[in-house]
């Protein structure tokens, strides 16, 4: 036998459009309209940012002898569209040095007393701009019928699949962090209650970005094998990742109540994505993208990540800078927005405003 609770009467004279102003509220409209805005901001973005790769000013090393050496330099940094920084090194071993500290992306080795120079890349930190150094060499090498050797000093790792794995690992936990800060935004209010409130939040979002932080370290390093042997300063890296990410969209939340899950979408995924230099390396993105990447968690963690697995964390100060910058602001905004809003809806004198 049913159970179902009747269902009530229907109101008598009520049609179709009657039903559909009571359905299409400006409310769902406004979301509605914000979801296509999103959604034509991400395709803009990534295509805007892939369709075209070229090179600017990709730092280049340039060990010859030193009458050989400035022109060369002048040569390079002469090219239509500046797409190297040229600079000489002192010897071979200075310029493998300066990649690996990632002062440099490539080097120039020149031979006077043969016809065939040699290209150091480290394609760790972008197949994509290992490739493009190749060919701006070759093509430079061609005009003054040389042959150029392309010797890499740093490939990615045998399963890490042209040097990637450290830019999913990151969207991983950036998606992670705002999705976090999301659902309990949905389940418990856009603006917490009271500051008591935002601070259980923001103590809950640190607890699960330590546990996913470790969680995908392990997967990348002792699971699949892909980034291995980091697996402790992996881990901090995306315990800070995650919190930076859900800290900051806490803040938006109390800020702006649902909006705010759209701006971390269109902050972290539509510009933080493309912006990266996982797919394409900074040098290789257009002016936008390549201006704002470093000063977004998604790529500010990507370069940290890269450069503690394949360089021994050289030139990472910046990005763990930002990824802090992110966390601490995060948590204060949230702080103090929800405490402001607490004192304007339950003033003092207990009459509220």
């Amino acid at each position: 036998m049913s159970t179902r609770a009747p269902a009530g009467p229907e109101r008598p004279g009520r049609g179709f459009t009657a039903e559909l102003r009571d359905a299409v509220t400006p409310r769902s409209m406004a979301l509605v309209t914000g979801v296509l805005a999103l959604q034509l901001g991400f395709i803009l973005s990534y295509i805007g940012a892939f369709h075209s790769p070229t090179p600017h000013r990709i730092p280049v090393a340039v060990v010859a002898p030193a009458q050989v050496a400035g022109p060369l330099v002048t040569r390079l940094n002469g090219l239509d569209g500046d797409p190297v920084k040229a600079r000489t090194a002192g010897s071979e071993q200075q310029a493998r040095r300066a990649i690996l500290d990632r002062d440099v992306d490539a080097a120039i080795v020149v031979d006077p007393r043969g016809g065939t120079d040699t290209l150091l890349v480290a394609s760790a930190a972008g197949p994509a701009l290992s490739s493009t150094a190749q060919l701006i060499a070759e093509r430079l090498e061609g005009a003054e019928k040389r042959q150029v050797r392309v010797v890499d000093i740093r490939p990615p790792g045998a399963k890490d699949g042209r040097g990637l794995s450290s830019f999913y690992l990151v969207i991983g936990w950036i998606v992670g962090g705002y999705l976090a800060a999301a659902i309990l935004g949905v389940a418990g209010g856009a603006r917490p209650a009271n500051p008591h409130r935002t601070v259980i939040r923001l103590g809950a979002l640190a607890l699960y970005a330590v546990v996913s932080g470790l969680g995908g370290a392990l997967i990348a390093g002792p699971i699949l094998g892909a980034l291995p042997g980091h697996l402790l300063r992996l881990w901090a890296i995306g315990a800070l990742v995650v919190f930076a990410t859900s800290a900051a969209t806490v803040a938006f939340q109390v800020l702006l109540g649902m909006v705010g899950i759209g701006l971390a979408i269109l902050l972290f995924v539509v510009l933080g994505n493309p912006s990266a230099g996982g797919a394409y390396p900074t040098p290789l993105l257009p002016t936008f993208w390549r201006a704002i990447g470093e000063w977004l968690p998604t790529g500010a963690a990507t370069r940290a990540v890269r450069n503690v697995v394949y360089f021994s964390g050289h030139d990472i100060a910046r990005a763990l800078w930002v990824l802090a910058a992110y966390a601490v602001v995060g948590t204060a905004v949230a702080f103090g927005a929800s405490l402001a809003l607490h004192r304007r809806e339950h003033p003092p004198g207990g009459q509220p405003a």
